[in-house]
């Protein structure tokens, strides 16, 4: 009887155990939850646009501060919850989901304090930068703060005019804070800022009223927007007359800092030095697959012409003439938002046909034509729903050749985005890339992933998609829509050498350009627009590659474990299932989910 009474006993203990231990984890999870949200209603409450971003409206009557002062606080309070975060929170009480959360909030803070102390710069949405530095960083507060509201904001009509009445009141702060800060940035930054800020100007002059579908003459929008229209055209002259002919900065950061920045912008484990020997490794391989693809094509295009000889320069000249004949089927620049939305419309279908994953339903993805103030740094982007107001609307904004572009540009333009390069643009942005992605991460019920998202995510997953659609018969084996998605792929690859040799040699543009054109097949317009956004952005141009990576291993190591069992469409949705987090978490959780039912 004892020895049934102690078996008893220890049954019964057994059961508790883990219900004990699951309790104390919830609690730290709860603890930990707590903590995240205190320090962000003081993030919101200091950084208002930021609230607008993530979808939190309750600041959109209000405005950053952005002087020199506040920004010194933002940076203390980095360095304090960092501090307190292992004082508030157990990592080793936490849940396994808990600990991955806690891990990305600590980081996220360790970067943020690093690039602050070291770069004097800050994190905006997409956007880092520094205020003394790059002119572009006050632009955003500017321009984006009414925009968001007035076309992402879920909340009534009225109440999001109201708030943008209140908040433009800001705007003379933000532009005395510009002319206090900025010091000396480089050139390149101020000629950009220049060209933002005159669409900033239209904006106010007549775009807002577009936009929030109001009557300049009845809208209270007008009031507001009188004076501010007259700060920015005065700004305009600090630019032009003030600011640019001081602009003598050096857009470069160094070897040291790059080496540092990448590592915490990648979050993956990998050292700038070996992200730069895999990127050339694989520009190596597409380059040799472009060839296999442009010499099929070479009887189509070129009927009587014989193939170049196949040696190294044969095989660039094969590719570069097949691209220059297939880039000639484009469309015209008044229809590119027309055209796009008829290639998306494919898309879905296929996707949808073929179980590559489900889409999200409602589609709240709507493709519109680049606002101008939004121009000069890439042709096409996502802008998602906010994360904390997933009913608003999601953007696949596309832009048009700049108006002063010549005839010689615009035509250059045309052929970098042919018939062939939309649709593997549209699957980046928008099926099943960004926009399905970050509608899948706002499903996920972890509060602190929903907020801190993965770059290195985000755009490999894109890239991903570009690749595995043809795989799947997207296109049925158009041999002009493969060459231009390993174009694009190569573009991914390239962007990570020309990441680092941009910062961390001291490479011409005249080099850079050569290299653009020669090893990256691409149009001189894409090029020089390439060079322009290198010096502009650190680390982010790595992000394509390094994601794409992580992804395409994981997929290679799922697929050769489950062999017949593989799924495709489950295995996308498993991979997604997640949030928009750091890949280095991806194999753990995607397995994890794979033993789940879909």
């Amino acid at each position: 009887m004892n020895h049934l009474a102690a078996g008893l006993l220890f049954v019964v203990l057994a059961s508790i155990l883990p219900l004990s231990m699951a309790s104390a984890a919830e609690e730290e999870d709860s603890k930990l939850l707590a903590y995240f949200k205190d320090y962000l209603d003081e993030e919101f409450r200091q950084r208002p646009l930021e609230a607008t971003r993530l979808g939190d409206h309750r600041y959109d009557d209000r405005l950053d501060d952005v002087s020199p002062k506040a920004r010194a606080a933002w940076t203390a309070r980095y360095r304090t919850t960092l501090r307190q975060l292992p004082e508030q929170v157990n990592y080793k009480k936490l849940s396994r989901s808990g600990q991955i959360d806690f891990e990305i909030f600590q980081h996220h803070l360790t970067r943020n304090l690093w690039m602050a102390e070291n770069l004097g710069a800050f994190e905006l949405g997409d956007s880092t930068g520094s205020f003394e530095l790059d002119p572009r960083m006050f632009n955003n507060y500017i321009t984006d703060s009414v925009f968001l509201v007035l076309a992402q904001s879920s909340l009534p009509r009225a109440t999001n005019v109201k708030n943008c009445v209140a908040r433009m009141a800001y705007i003379p702060r933000v532009v005395a804070a510009a002319k206090e800060s900025l010091k000396n940035p480089a050139q390149i930054f101020v000629e950009t800022a220049i060209r933002q800020n005159r669409g900033a100007i239209a904006f106010y002059e007549h775009g807002i009223f577009e936009l929030s579908g109001e009557t300049p003459q009845l809208s209270e929008l007008a009031a507001a927007a009188k004076p501010v229209v007259a700060c920015l055209k005065e700004y305009q002259e600090f630019l032009e007359k003030d600011l640019l002919p001081r602009a003598n900065g050096d857009w470069r950061i160094g070897k040291e800092k790059f080496v540092r920045k990448l590592d915490l912008e990648l979050n993956a484990g990998l050292s700038a030095e070996q992200v730069l020997r895999d990127a050339e490794s694989e520009a190596a391989r597409v380059q040799g697959d472009m060839y296999v693809i442009a010499r099929q094509l070479w009887g189509q295009v070129f009927p009587k012409k014989p193939l170049p000889p196949d040696d190294h320069e044969g095989r660039r000249s094969t590719i570069l003439q097949v691209l220059g004949r297939v880039n000639l089927e484009h469309g015209r620049p008044e229809d590119l938002v027309r055209d796009i939305r008829k290639v998306v419309a494919d898309i879905k279908t296929f996707i949808t046909d073929n179980d590559i994953l489900r889409l999200p339903d409602p589609d709240q993805c709507r493709i519109i034509e680049m606002p101008e103030f939004q121009r000069g740094n890439t042709v096409a982007f996502l802008n998602p729903s906010p994360p904390l107001d997933p009913k608003a609307s999601s953007y696949y904004a596309i832009s048009p050749p700049p108006k002063e572009w010549d005839e010689r540009r615009v035509a250059s333009y045309l052929q970098e985005y042919n018939s062939h390069m939309l649709p593997v643009l549209s699957i980046h942005e928008g099926y099943p890339g960004h926009y399905v992605q970050l509608e899948y991460s706002n499903r996920h019920p972890s509060f602190i992933r929903k907020v801190l998202s993965s770059g290195v995510f985000a755009e490999g997953w894109a890239v991903y998609t570009e690749q595995m659609m043809l795989d799947q018969g997207y296109g049925k084996g158009d041999l002009a829509l493969r060459l231009n998605q390993l174009k694009f792929y190569l573009r991914a690859v390239i962007n990570a050498i020309l990441d680092y040799k941009m910062h961390c040699t001291q490479l011409t543009d005249e080099e850079v350009l050569k290299f653009l054109l020669q090893d990256g097949f691409q149009t001189e317009g894409e090029a020089l627009g390439k060079i322009v956004r290198s010096k502009q952005s650190t680390c982010q141009l790595s992000t394509y590659f390094v994601g794409r990576m992580a992804f395409y291993r994981l997929r290679q190591q799922i697929e050769r474990e489950q062999g017949n069992k593989f799924d495709l469409g489950r295995y996308h949705e498993a991979v997604l299932a997640h949030g928009t987090l750091p890949v280095k978490y991806l194999p753990e959780l995607v397995r994890a989910k794979l033993a789940e039912p879909r």
